[in-house]
């Protein structure tokens, strides 16, 4: 959290019009936001902004999402994470991600806004 007490969130989709979006929705719901386009420039962001959460889409070009969720994770270690992705199982993610050493959250695209909403403050709840 920042001094303002808003949980702070970064949003990541190589699609800017999807990562622009939910932002503007957590924005609403009172969560503070950052945008970013790929797996790179999430490292780079997270590196000044600090996030609580991450919420990422998998498959970009360039770095991974699940990468890019290990190199934020490593920074920020208590740094929740919730991967989004509409093009592998999350069974088979989930998997990939412990192979590495590392268990996130995950959530199927299409993301709606409540689905969203309701995941995020799940994986705040966790301990």
């Amino acid at each position: 959290m920042d001094v303002t007490g808003k949980t702070k969130v970064l949003v990541v989709d190589d699609e800017q019009t999807i990562a622009n979006t939910l932002s503007w929705v957590l924005d609403r719901e009172g969560f503070e936001t950052r945008s970013a386009y790929s797996g790179e420039q999430a490292v780079a962001v997270a590196q000044s902004f600090a996030p609580d959460v991450l919420i990422c889409d998998v498959f970009m070009e360039g770095m991974s999402g699940l990468d890019a969720a290990i190199h934020v994770r490593d920074q920020h270690p208590f740094c929740k994470v919730l991967l989004v992705s509409g093009h592998i199982s999350i069974a088979e993610l989930s998997q990939q991600a412990a192979e590495k050493g590392y268990r996130f959250d995950y959530l199927a695209k299409p993301v709606h806004p409540h689905i969203l909403l309701q995941e995020l403050r799940k994986v705040l709840q966790e301990p």
